[in-house]
């Protein structure tokens, strides 16, 4: 049924009409890392490819490869910098094992000095008469700027002194499990079509990525937290599956309390296990500090 806009500034408005956005309501969001000037970088092989067509099989060859080369590089980029900011958002991470940035720059450079190959062909009079030089200076000069302008990816790991790795794997599989609940949470809830249980379903993921920053930090915490990022995970996707496809079908407003509820009851559960894991972890710092004051002290160290 059609509804009547009303608000602050409309006719017969009335304040109180008007839901305003409580404090903290966007706590979380998250930009995408590879915005328009990493997506301008697909647009070049696309006048490549069509002024290639009629260049002949060599040609046409030479720039359909330097446009797969600049299309490939576009993608490594975005990707590259999805990475970083994964990287960056963390206490603890490790570098990419693949730096898709450099690489990024490396395919940019090649894929221009190859267009460039084929604009000295096409102009030349015979084959001999064609030009490295150019080529060359050229996406030597593409790959430098390419790397100034989005830089490097990171070299060395952040805050991983004294982890074990081991452990440190485990719980990347498990966190890497856990997001991909959260992913197909993600895409069930949208066949639901209503954006404010979409919101809602991201506050949850943000409190959820906040257990699994804290297990990241402390894989020690991997045991206590394993069935939050398993079983009450695959058990919050499984719910949103069938929520989304009732909804869609019904617009069923208890099943929509219903499933708000759970919500709720999930995101104070998972908010609590990260406060005792703090709480842990602090408990753990204070006998430490304990031990070492009580060694210092038999060994003739005096604490004030």
């Amino acid at each position: 049924m059609a509804k009547r806009y009303g608000g602050k500034f409309s006719p017969d408005g009335n304040d109180s009409e008007q839901a305003q956005p409580s404090r903290g309501q966007f706590d979380g969001a998250r930009v995408e890392p590879a915005g328009a000037r990493a997506n301008l970088l697909f647009v070049p092989a696309i006048p490549l490819v069509f002024l290639s067509l009629n260049d002949g099989a060599i040609g046409m060859t030479i720039g359909l490869v330097a446009a797969g080369l600049l299309t490939a590089a576009a993608f490594l980029l975005r990707e590259g910098l999805r990475a970083e900011a994964a990287y960056n958002s963390r206490r603890t991470a490790r570098r990419p094992a693949f730096p898709r940035k450099i690489f990024s720059s490396a395919l940019t450079g090649l894929g221009v000095a190859l267009a460039s190959y084929r604009t000295e062909f096409l102009g030349a009079e015979t084959a001999s008469h064609v030009s490295l030089l150019a080529p060359i200076l050229f996406g030597v000069a593409t790959a430098v700027l390419h790397s100034v302008s989005f830089g490097l990816d990171p070299m060395k790991d952040k805050g991983m002194e004294g982890v074990d790795t081991f452990q440190q794997d485990r719980v990347a599989r498990v966190v890497e499990d856990a997001e991909t609940h959260l992913a197909q949470m993600t895409d069930a809830i949208k066949r639901a079509g209503d954006r404010q249980i979409e919101a809602r379903v991201e506050r949850f993921q943000d409190t959820a990525r906040d257990l699994f920053r804290t297990v990241e930090e402390d894989p020690r915490d991997l045991a206590g937290a394993r069935k939050y990022l398993t079983v009450y995970l695959q058990g919050a996707r499984d719910a949103t599956v069938k929520f989304s496809d009732v909804y869609a079908r019904t617009r069923d407003a208890q099943a929509l309390t219903d499933y708000s509820a759970l919500l709720d009851d999930l995101e104070q559960n998972f908010a609590a296990r990260t406060r005792k894991m703090l709480l842990d972890d602090r408990s753990d710092l204070t006998v430490e500090i304990d031990v070492l004051r009580d060694r210092l002290q038999r060994e003739g160290v005096r604490l004030d």
